[in-house]
């Protein structure tokens, strides 16, 4: 017992600390009182601290005494299964031993006491047979289940089997788990054929036909490898004669034929076929299921007796495929070849020949002794006559059985190559663009007939120029190089030639060359597209409207001028445009210029001729002015021009190119604006004039000096804008009121700007 000034205190787990509210003390006495119980495998123990204070201060007396405290534990917990595997497959083929059920069994009780210390037993199985236990597996807590004997599906398709986790404690606790084991079927039954013997029948010499279908029984699953049949030749096929298959859909075994028998060798064939599935035989052995044992069975065999169909023989030639060899263009008549026949079923003097294959039509066949006779030359040239030079006969040899066999033999004539053909240009027009052009040749015939080729110009007909024009560089070889002399006018000219090949054959041929601009390719740049023209009618619409315009300017300047006011000038005439004020009250008028001159684009000549060129014509090019003006501030003026396409090239004739050409100028001017519009293109065949009669123009103006003013008058009586100080007018801004008659020209354009934009002030 404390004095009265002292007293206890507890804290720690269980009091301050979770779970709170288990123990608490007496402040005076120190006793430690218990007010739940407590679950060991949530708290296996509890950590204590006692203290002894001061009443009045609040004190500790002493050092805090700290006590762990254990609890002790009771077999509140049973055995419980983990990941527990409550359905399983097993193959009925499985050899005894352990089966594929692990079992994991745990306690939450206290380690290594009896009450976490677990036994296991197999409680009950159904049905009884084979027997199923249990085993620990070594080196781990886990246990699996084995069993003893052979499963039958046959019998029992699944097993349920009852197993038992009991602990060691006062008193123990158990709890049981239910694993069904399902089995699957597996080949433990041999295919058996339906019948023990099997007979067929097969043409002679027939090939790649089905003869026989064998079929088997098997008690195991359909569909599954353990039925499906696997069917195999052991015997009688030494030489490659027959094949069997499955046939997926009914497990039948087919028996073909794949190369045909000989009924003067074989009339008979013994073939002995074997059937097992696809999974290997399992056999339980019969000393019990403690002692089972796995056996091998031979595959079921079954013999068919095949026997071979005499037939009509085909003849046969001494040799299938022969080669001949002759000269292309030989005289017809000639015999090619003869073949040599013979029959074991027919008599040979009774044997027909046709001809089968012959694309040229060049040869002809007799139909009692088979020769194979020219009846037109060959060409070694021929389409019928592949790269390597061989031309192909087909025949046929035909007895007289029932039915009538047919034997085919094939005939290559190899045909030899002579000097039938002339070199010949590849190409008969050709685009000089330099000084330089190719000019390749071929000759159908090969070495030593054909090219490589020698080449010389041709006979002028009495123009000595084409010497003086041309030359050849290289004049040997597979193409000759043609080179001109001297510049050439664009044009097409015509050069003959000689060519001759390796045996001195000579041809004459005639290459059209044409001589024009290529630019950066190797061909003539483009015709130029064609243009067009204004006719009759749209030039007078153009001039109805400019006059219309003009009426409608002279209507506004009158209605300026009659009335005091402002009244507004629609400027806006066109998209575009300069829009000027002009005050022509300061000095007196406008300027005494000069009107602007007009240059006019001299036509080309009519009926112009290119001498060398393409010997054609080119058309002159008409060219049509408008021009118009007024008094009164406007004046108008404009200029349609054509330019018709020209026919060949046009470097020749000394220009760089024409296209279709159309310039238009209007102007505009009254005392208040001015507006000017214009577009315009030049011939490049005029450029170079065009800016001579220019330098000209303005060399000729030298009279024409800016006006001089002796007395402008004095000077502004408006105050400097740098002088105006805006602080000075408190922001009063009723003087813009009226700013009187000069603003007023000003004021309308921007009135009529913000009523395009619907502004108001």
């Amino acid at each position: 017992m404390l004095k009265n000034n002292y007293q206890f205190r507890i804290s720690g787990t269980g009091v301050t600390e979770e779970p709170m509210g288990v123990f608490s003390i007496g402040n005076k006495d120190g006793v430690v009182y218990v007010y739940k119980a407590i679950d060991r495998e949530t708290y296996p123990f509890f950590h204590i601290n006692f203290d002894i204070m001061d009443k009045e201060t609040g004190n500790l007396v002493d050092s805090t005494l700290g006590f762990d405290v254990a609890i002790k534990d009771i077999n509140d917990n049973a055995p419980y299964f983990e990941n527990l595997i409550t359905k399983a497959s097993v193959k009925e083929s499985l050899p005894e031993g352990y089966l594929p059920v692990p079992l994991t069994v745990r306690d939450r009780d206290e380690a290594n006491t009896e009450n976490s210390t677990i036994s296991l037993r197999v409680l009950s199985q159904e049905p009884a047979e084979p027997q199923i236990n249990l085993k620990q597996v070594e080196g781990t807590k886990m246990s699996q289940l084995t069993f003893t004997g052979c499963f039958d599906y046959d019998k029992v398709k699944m097993y349920k089997v009852v197993v038992e986790a009991k602990d060691h404690g006062k008193p123990a606790l158990s709890s049981t788990a239910v694993v069904n084991l399902h089995i699957m079927d597996s080949n433990t039954h041999q295919p058996v054929f339906k019948n023990k013997t099997y007979n067929t029948q097969v043409m002679e010499m027939e090939s790649n036909r089905e003869i026989l279908r064998v079929a088997v029984t098997d008690a195991d699953t359909p569909n599954t490898p353990a039925w499906r049949a696997v069917y195999s030749i052991v015997k009688g096929n030494e030489e490659g004669n027959y094949k069997i298959e499955t046939d997926p859909k009914t497990n039948e075994g087919i028996l073909t034929v794949i190369k045909g028998k000989d009924f003067e060798k074989t009339t008979v064939t013994n073939v002995e076929i074997a059937v097992e599935n696809e999974e290997p035989l399992f056999v339980c052995g019969s000393g019990g299921p403690n002692s089972p044992k796995t056996l091998t069975a031979l595959p079921q065999r079954v013999n068919v007796a095949v026997e071979v169909i005499d037939v009509n023989d085909p003849p046969e030639f001494d040799k299938k495929v022969v080669d001949v060899y002759v000269k292309e263009e030989e005289v017809t008549g000639k015999v090619l070849y003869t073949p040599k026949v013979t029959d074991v079923d027919s008599d040979v003097g009774k044997i027909r020949y046709e001809l089968v294959e012959d694309p040229a039509g060049w040869v002809t066949i007799d139909n009692k002794t088979g020769a194979v006779t020219t009846v037109k030359k060959m060409d070694r040239e021929s389409p019928h006559v592949n790269k390597d030079n061989i031309y192909t006969i087909q025949i046929h040899a035909i007895d007289d059985g029932k039915p009538p066999a047919t034997a085919t033999g094939t005939i290559l004539v190899h045909l030899g190559d002579i000097n039938d053909n002339i070199p010949s240009l590849v190409e008969k027009e050709l685009v000089m663009c330099g000084n330089k052009v190719i000019v390749p040749v071929e000759d159908k015939d090969k070495p030593p007939f054909g090219c490589p080729c020698s080449f010389s110009l041709g006979v002028d007909n009495g123009d000595k120029t084409l010497k003086s024009h041309w030359k050849l560089d290289p004049a040997n070889g597979m193409e000759a190089g043609l080179v001109s002399l001297k510049t050439l006018p664009y044009g097409n000219y015509t050069v003959p030639l000689v060519i001759l090949d390796q045996q001195g054959e000579e041809a004459h041929d005639i290459v059209q060359v044409i001589v024009c601009d290529c630019g950066k390719e190797d061909k003539c740049r483009a015709s130029l597209p064609r243009s067009s023209s204004l006719g009759s009618a749209a030039i007078g619409l153009l001039l109805a409207g400019l006059l219309l315009l003009l009426l409608l300017l002279l209507f506004l300047l009158l209605c300026e001028c009659g009335g005091k006011k402002f009244t507004h000038l629609p400027l806006n005439l066109q998209e575009e445009g300069n829009q000027t004020l002009i005050n022509y009250n300061e000095e007196a008028g406008g300027s005494a210029c000069k009107g602007e001159s007009m240059l006019i684009l001299t036509p080309t000549a009519p009926n112009r001729e290119v001498i060398d060129g393409m010997k054609q014509t080119t058309p002159g090019i008409p060219v049509t002015q408008v021009s118009s003006s007024g008094e009164g501030g406007f004046s108008g003026g404009g200029t349609f021009q054509r330019m018709c396409e020209a026919n060949g090239t046009l470097r020749s004739q000394g220009g760089r190119g024409m296209y279709q050409t159309t310039s238009m100028n209007n102007t505009m001017r009254s005392n208040s604006s001015r507006y000017s519009r214009s577009f315009g293109l030049l011939s490049n065949q005029h450029i170079s004039e065009h800016i001579d009669r220019k330098l000209h123009m303005i060399g000729d103006e030298v009279d024409y000096q800016p006006y001089g003013y002796g007395y402008e008058g004095t000077g502004s009586k408006c105050q400097s804008l740098d002088e105006l100080s805006l602080n000075k007018l408190d922001d009063n801004l009723e003087f813009l009121g009226d700013l009187g008659s000069k603003f007023n020209t000003l004021g309308g354009i921007c009135q009529q700007d913000m009523q395009e934009r619907n502004i108001r002030l």
